[in-house]
């Protein structure tokens, strides 16, 4: 199965690949590897998912901003590589939570990035990772994920 077909199985439908806010570019493949720029938290209606875990967002809405954050991955990888079926292996994510200081569980919140990455790629989707609580992030969203993905010549 193509990730493609996985992709509608899971009823999941890639948004248009979020243009950078600065000065860098959303994805750069070097050396067999895509680095792909941190990407913020995006409902489906596009609007920005903001808040800080443990002060006016909770665990579970942490986690749906966190597995946008990796669905807005999977459309920066499609839209550099294009085609899903590049993707030799997820090797890392990076997960930054906008969090209040007494909140501790930035690698529940990222989960929600993590579990989007081996649903959709399966075993590849496996990874490393960072999960680190932040004051605040880009434009008050609640959750920043970046990534580098092995990729197939």
């Amino acid at each position: 199965m193509s990730i493609e077909q996985r992709l509608a199985e899971l009823g999941i439908t890639l948004p248009e690949p979020a243009a950078p806010v600065a000065a860098y570019v959303p994805a750069v493949e070097a050396n067999g590897l895509l680095h792909i720029s941190g990407q913020i938290s995006f409902a489906e209606d596009g609007s920005l998912i903001k808040g800080r875990l443990g002060e006016n967002m909770d665990l579970e809405a942490g986690q749906a901003a966190a597995r946008r954050c990796g669905i807005m991955l999977v459309a920066q990888m499609k839209a550099a590589l294009g085609s899903l079926d590049r993707v030799e292996r997820v090797v890392k994510l990076g997960v930054f939570v906008n969090s209040h200081g007494d909140f501790t569980d930035q690698p529940k919140v990222a989960n929600g990035a993590s579990e989007l990455m081996q649903d959709v790629f399966g075993e590849i989707g496996r990874h490393a990772r960072s999960a680190v609580g932040v004051p605040v992030l880009p434009l008050g969203v609640a959750v920043e994920v970046d990534a580098i993905v092995q990729v197939k010549a």
